[in-house]
């Protein structure tokens, strides 16, 4: 059974894409970047981006029955390389034990004020 998982953002539509798509025990979360989506607005700074990307993703595999805990693969974008020491602790916080799979990428991103996209793949565990 398939399952679409939406934050509400005006992207999704427009774009047409969801959040998130829960296929059995396989959740894959799209690219998500820094927008606080209450506010619709983008923190200047890349660790706030982080720290919103993740809020966006925990909430996204929660909505679809999943933990950040699943997570079994990562890919991280990033538009300078100047940008990995400032991430890689926020990073750590949050997949340290979980330690996925993971790639990060150093590229442009679809807006100038965007400065890190995540997007994640997750398992869930067996009990």
């Amino acid at each position: 059974m398939r399952k679409l998982i939406s934050t509400g953002s005006p992207f999704e539509k427009t774009a047409g894409y969801s959040r998130a798509v829960v296929q059995g025990d396989w959740c894959f979360v799209s690219g998500t970047t820094g927008y606080d989506y209450a506010t619709m607005t983008m923190p200047d700074s890349v660790e706030d981006q982080t720290r919103n990307c993740l809020k966006t993703i925990t909430k996204a595999l929660e909505d679809g029955g999943f933990a950040l805990a699943d997570v079994v693969r990562a890919h991280y974008y990033i538009t300078s390389d100047s940008f990995v020491d400032r991430v890689f602790p926020i990073l750590g916080e949050a997949f340290g034990e979980i330690r996925p799979a993971a790639t990060m990428i150093v590229c442009q991103l679809n807006k100038p004020e965007m400065k890190i996209e995540i997007e994640v793949t997750a398992l869930r565990r067996s009990s």
